[in-house]
């Protein structure tokens, strides 16, 4: 990739990197127990305090998201589990949940909607649960749950929420200290615009205080060993150091733009790409629509609905030939929807570009009976 075709590469994560960020990697080794790492992690931190808005220690580990999700179960404390369950992520939270041999209750909501707030209550009143998990923007359908009101909700009935705000931080309003949130992650490869394979996260002091009870953390994503060596400026296991140095510069470059600002860019794109999608419908007649219903929408991907007659596989293909990259729909949405990642670095100009290339290949797929 060069940045003259920067701006095509619109998968719902990984998204697209900048050179910047990509040269940032050729940096030399340094010893993770050293001084010269101490320093650069001290200055991420400072970075990632400003993403999550907390005063808070941000864990920084080597691995996916998912570590980060099976690390807030592992070291929650005993109990059962309640997992709102309303797309493919949230689902793999559950999935998790009962892989660590957790007892796990599921709210399944309809793929595409949130759960219900008064539903959750009747849950919660109904039984006393550890920890409720949930997915803020759920990256398989384009639905964005009101965490701030739900993590209201679960410490009213004594319970943990546990975030996966993958697709959600960095490009949706999120405020770890002032909401009291007890545990969110994210991924590096998404909203924060950098290559995949670092997954950080924030916990209450309350969350610490519990996990510290717990006697079966595990080791790789023991969090109150994570704190132990946050708190000297390591990391408890030896990090992906290439990583670290694309991290430095991209939080740099994100504090500079303001994280109110890029709230809003993102915010911007994603009422593009919903006007888009209403424009399809209404001028040129193919019926398209937001899966994810008004006021329950993140602004990182917008999961499009299809009309039967044309396949999410074809028009991925035919918007590929025309030089730009998006998503297929995810799981038994593969082919009934398509997904658009407006996250990142990407900007609505570039946006209007991709959303071009998208309704010129309706067109052509209409014409031809939709799934060529």
């Amino acid at each position: 990739m060069t940045d003259e075709t920067f701006g095509t590469f619109f998968l719902p994560g990984p998204t697209e990197v900048r050179r910047e960020v990509l040269t940032a990697m050729t940096g030399p080794m340094i010893a993770h127990r050293g001084k010269e790492f101490e320093t650069l992690y001290a200055r991420i931190q400072d970075g990632l305090r400003v993403v999550f808005r907390t005063a808070r220690q941000v864990f920084v580990s080597s691995s996916s998201a998912t570590g980060l999700m099976e690390a807030g179960v592992r070291c929650a404390p005993a109990g059962p589990i309640l997992s709102i369950v309303n797309g493919a992520f949230s689902e793999r939270f559950a999935h998790i949940a009962r892989n660590n041999a957790r007892e796990t209750d599921v709210l399944d909501v309809a793929w595409g909607d949130v759960a219900n707030l008064d539903e959750v209550r009747r849950r919660l009143q109904g039984r006393r649960y550890a920890a409720v998990t949930v997915a803020h923007s759920e990256s398989s359908t384009g639905a964005l749950t009101d965490v701030r009101a739900l993590n209201a909700l679960a410490r009213e009935h004594d319970s943990l929420c546990l975030v996966d705000s993958v697709t959600g931080v960095a490009a949706t309003p999120l405020e770890f200290d002032a909401w009291q949130m007890d545990y969110v992650l994210t991924g590096s490869q998404k909203a924060l615009a950098l290559p995949p394979g670092l997954a950080v996260g924030v916990a209450s002091e309350e969350y610490m205080q519990g996990a510290a009870r717990v006697t079966d953390r595990g080791l790789y994503f023991d969090l109150v060993e994570f704190e132990a060596y946050g708190k000297k400026n390591q990391t408890p296991n030896t990090p992906a150091i290439s990583l670290l140095y694309a991290l430095d510069v991209q939080l740099a470059h994100i504090v500079a733009e303001g994280i109110a600002q890029r709230w809003a860019r993102h915010a911007a794109m994603a009422i593009q790409t919903w006007e888009w999608v209403d424009h399809c419908a209404k001028t040129i007649g193919i019926p398209l629509r937001v899966l994810a219903p008004a006021g329950s929408r993140s602004t990182s991907v917008t999961a499009v609905a299809l009309p039967p007659n044309i396949k999410g596989t074809a028009l991925t293909d035919a918007v590929r030939r025309r030089g730009f990259t998006i998503g297929t729909g995810y799981g038994k949405l593969r082919d009934a929807t398509i997904r658009i990642g407006h996250m990142g670095e990407h900007t609505p100009a570039g946006l209007a570009r991709c959303l071009t290339a998208c309704e010129e290949a309706l067109t052509e797929l209409q014409a031809v009976g939709g799934r060529r």
